[in-house]
């Protein structure tokens, strides 16, 4: 989202609730859509140039791609081995599906020099190895904040 906002395009979140609009508006977001809400659904067909799924569980790309304008783009990350949808949904409006995987040597350096360049920077919550239960715990009930970074540092330290 930091890297598209840089870039200058318009962002906005899709999330299956407002739980995350403070956090998307302020990685530079200009609105969060709920994907639950099927009238902001209905509102949001043919709106997007391109849009960008990180969802890792299994789920439907139908309204997805409802919401794609002419020649829109839906690129799968989060789980691409979907099943994929009906031709006929890609057919009406020139629609494209695509997966990425991940960029090699020369693309990741440029990302992070433009990373550098724009000031951007990973958001994680860095925790002490000894505390890896806790982070398990929490990753299993969904109370993380983007990512977790246990720092190793420690672990030449007898545990309190």
């Amino acid at each position: 989202m930091k890297i598209a906002a840089a870039l200058g395009a318009e962002v906005t979140v899709l999330s299956r609730s407002t739980a995350k609009e403070q956090d998307a508006l302020s990685l530079g977001a200009s609105g969060l859509l709920v994907t639950t809400d099927e009238t902001q659904v209905a509102a949001a067909r043919g709106r997007f140039d391109f849009i960008l799924d990180t969802i890792s569980g299994d789920h439907d790309l139908l309204p997805m791609i409802g919401m794609l304008d002419l020649d829109g783009t839906l690129c799968v990350l989060g789980n691409p081995l979907l099943d994929g949808p009906k031709l006929w949904a890609l057919g009406a409006g020139r629609k494209k599906l695509t997966s990425s995987g991940t960029g090699g040597l020369p693309q990741t350096e440029a990302m992070l020099r433009f990373c550098a360049a724009h000031g951007i920077t990973a958001d994680v919550e860095i925790l002490p190895s000894h505390e890896v239960e806790t982070a398990l715990d929490r990753l299993a009930a969904g109370d993380v904040h983007y990512r977790f970074v246990l720092d190793l540092s420690d672990l030449d330290q007898p545990v309190a």
